[in-house]
């Protein structure tokens, strides 16, 4: 599984403002909402519960929220750059503006594991974070995210 087999030029945002963690959520899953034809509200209830679970902040200014959906009929993704880092209670107290949102089918199972390991091994790499940290556009940001010769091993 490539990222681009999960994440599409429409689902790349650049300079998002959010004040906080919940808010930033609620602005994803409206950004969301038309790539899979679902309801924002019921993806934000839905990583909002996740994220209860335990924080999804994986360390070093990266956040990888995710979910589960019913009636979803393909994994999607969906990246942003903040514009300003906001505290995400990430592992590493470190303040987050990376972020890779991860949308699964409620039936997924392992292509949800898999998906979002390959999304943590890219999301790892500390030179690809630089690179996506100083692309000057969404499509810059799109072309980083899906090369073929991407390197998903951690630097």
């Amino acid at each position: 599984m490539d990222i681009a087999d999960i994440l599409a030029p429409q689902g790349v945002f650049q300079r998002l403002k959010a004040a906080n963690k919940k808010k930033l959520l609620v602005d994803l899953a409206q950004r969301a909402a038309p790539l899979i034809a679902g309801k924002e509200d019921k993806i934000f209830e839905t990583l909002w519960e996740r994220e209860k679970l335990s924080t999804t902040g994986v360390g070093h200014g990266v956040a990888i929220p995710h979910a589960r959906l019913p009636k979803l009929d393909r994994i999607t993704g969906v990246f942003a750059r903040l514009e300003d880092a906001i505290d995400f209670d990430a592992v590493d107290d470190a303040p987050v503006d990376l972020v890779f949102l991860l949308l699964t089918p409620e039936d997924a199972g392992a292509d949800h594991l898999k998906a979002l390991a390959r999304i943590s091994r890219l999301m790892r790499n500390v030179g690809m974070c630089e690179k996506l940290r100083a692309a000057p556009d969404k499509a810059a940001l799109y072309a980083l995210l899906t090369e073929p010769t991407a390197t998903y091993q951690a630097a």
